[in-house]
């Protein structure tokens, strides 16, 4: 997606266009659809609670009563906008739009289940109609993105940019939910931890809701964090060591 965005135009040292972005894919709940209406062919915006699979891709729980429903059942082109939103000036804060192709993911799917326990995990409300007969998960194909982080800090991204490589990682993949629920279970201590001191958020009942090769996500109330792992991890093993790693660090921090 070539913009205007000069192309080798120098970043502020201290911008890092592809982890604001990740970050931003990682942690942002709900985000602006932009489909193509199915009769006019404008773009048509509106409103949806956003999650993502283990690599990243944007998913969305949507019934097929809805006007974005029936536009991407014509052409599932669309672009989804992830707003870091704040005090002050709204376009202050970083945004993110993501450029794909969305497509539904059948109850019979393979994926089905991982997606509808990433999604439920971020949205836990979404639990009273995720199993209605019209209600379907849909999974974007990402293809580019464009970042602007707030005054004279913008970059167009790949897909590469902002999504994680997981073709290494079908041992961590197969182990996520388990991974997820033994956190919860027994390292709530950890995670508050990991929310409170390495990154600076109030104290809670922070909980995991997704672990990829990249980083953990944790939630509480409307919050979700993104804390990066050290070294990239592809197993159950190495996860182990990573948060034991993070874990002795947030506890010597003050």
């Amino acid at each position: 997606m070539p913009g205007r965005t000069p192309e080798g135009a120098p970043q502020p040292a201290d911008f890092k266009p592809r982890d604001v972005a990740k970050t931003l894919l990682r942690t942002v709940r709900t985000a602006t659809l932009a489909t193509l209406d199915r009769n006019g062919g404008y773009p048509f915006a509106s409103l949806t609670n956003v999650a993502t699979d283990i690599d990243g891709a944007p998913l969305i729980l949507v019934s097929r009563l809805a006007t974005h429903t029936a536009n991407l059942e014509r052409d599932g082109r669309a672009s989804l906008l992830l707003a870091d939103t704040g005090k002050g000036d709204a376009l202050a804060h970083p945004r993110l739009t993501v450029l794909g192709t969305f497509a539904p993911v059948p109850r019979d799917h393979a994926d089905e289940p991982r997606l509808r326990r990433r999604f439920l995990a971020r949205h836990p409300k979404a639990e009273l109609y995720a199993g209605f007969a019209d209600f379907s998960f849909w999974r974007m194909r990402a293809m580019s993105a464009h970042l602007n982080g707030g005054f004279a800090r913008a970059a167009d991204l790949t897909a590469a940019d902002i999504l994680t490589d997981i073709g290494d990682a079908q041992p961590l993949i197969e182990a996520e939910a388990d991974a997820v629920a033994h956190m919860n279970a027994d390292h709530a201590e950890a995670l508050a931890l990991y929310a409170t001191r390495l990154l600076g958020a109030p104290d809670g009942a922070w909980r995991c809701v997704g672990i990829d090769p990249d980083g953990i996500d944790l939630h509480f109330g409307q919050t979700t964090l993104r804390l990066a792992f050290p070294q990239r991890v592809t197993a159950p093993g190495a996860l182990r060591g990573v948060l034991k790693q993070l874990a002795e660090a947030a506890r010597a921090a003050r």
